[in-house]
């Protein structure tokens, strides 16, 4: 059975009804840095989660490709993060946001790994992929 990352940290990805403190740990992420507006048609952010999506299962379906990953184990694709902010506070003007969209990765993925599906998802896809980056992300002690 593929390894899914919402079973295996439940205190992550399934929060409970009631708030309380964990200590997310440092972890290794695609990422996509943008501003704007996230219900804009064809903008910047929903281009960013298709290059998300692309070098993610690109990377998942590796096994099936010349490219070896050392260490690889088959997984469930982990659901979509992201980071939130302005620069200001109007939450009403939603082309201030800035954020950064993040999908976790195992942690056998490698630099040159993750270079190989940015470039592979280039081609198979037909999308520009170079504003995915390999982001580590140590959050630490949080409210969930």
């Amino acid at each position: 059975m593929a390894f899914d990352f919402k079973k295996e940290y439940k205190e992550f990805y399934m929060p409970k009804n009631k708030p309380e403190i964990v200590t997310v740990p440092k972890a290794n992420y695609i990422a996509i840095r943008g501003k704007g507006d996230p219900n804009e048609v064809c903008g910047a952010y929903q281009q960013a989660i298709s290059v998300l999506y692309a070098v993610a299962y690109t990377l998942k379906m590796s096994y099936k490709t010349d490219h070896k990953i050392e260490g690889f184990f088959e997984y469930v694709v982990p659901p979509l993060e992201g980071f939130w902010w302005q620069d200001g506070i109007d939450y009403t003007d939603k082309a201030s946001f800035n954020w950064i969209s993040v999908i976790r990765l195992p942690e056998f993925i490698t630099q040159k790994d993750f270079e190989w599906a940015v470039e592979t998802a280039t081609k198979k896809k037909k999308l520009d992929c170079s504003s995915a980056e390999l982001m580590t992300i140590d959050e630490g002690l949080c409210v969930q």
